[in-house]
């Protein structure tokens, strides 16, 4: 079994690539995961996603967004946040976990340097072999074994 590592607590901010949103994320990562579902590979354009959970309370965003809500394979609602204006991702929410909040790790930038740390891939069937990731990262064909994301 990997060990898990702590989860930090954070002060991060950013914004969307214009400007017009911004995102302040103060409080306890919940968890630090890579996916490779189809629809995270659409929305990043790469292989993968880096996620960060967090609790909806920690999480202020300031600006216009726009929303996209759509059925994921897994049979939940995936809703999609995004700057209207550039189209930069800014979070995303599962009905499956309405509790928690995914925010793309890239996001953040350089803020996430020396401590993001992704403790699985999930959604691994739809790993595409171009994109490399670590060998001894655990990997779930869609959840993890016990269908939580933590």
């Amino acid at each position: 079994m990997m060990e898990r590592k702590p989860r930090p607590v954070v002060d991060l901010s950013a914004t969307c690539a214009c400007g017009a949103v911004s995102v302040h994320f103060a409080g306890k990562v919940l968890s630090m995961f890579m996916c490779s579902c189809e629809d995270c590979q659409r929305a990043t354009g790469a292989g993968h996603s880096n996620i960060l959970l967090a609790s909806p309370v920690d999480v202020t965003i300031t600006g216009p967004t726009k929303s996209f809500a759509r059925p994921a394979n897994s049979g939940a609602t995936l809703t999609r946040s995004f700057c209207p204006e550039c189209g930069t991702p800014l979070v995303a929410r599962s009905s499956r976990a309405p509790a928690v909040l995914m925010l793309p790790a890239g996001l953040f930038g350089a803020a996430t340097s020396g401590w993001y740390a992704p403790n699985q891939l999930i959604f691994a069937r739809s790993h595409r072999d171009w994109d490399e990731i670590a060998a001894d990262l655990p990997q779930h064909q869609t959840y993890r074994d016990q269908g939580a994301m933590m």
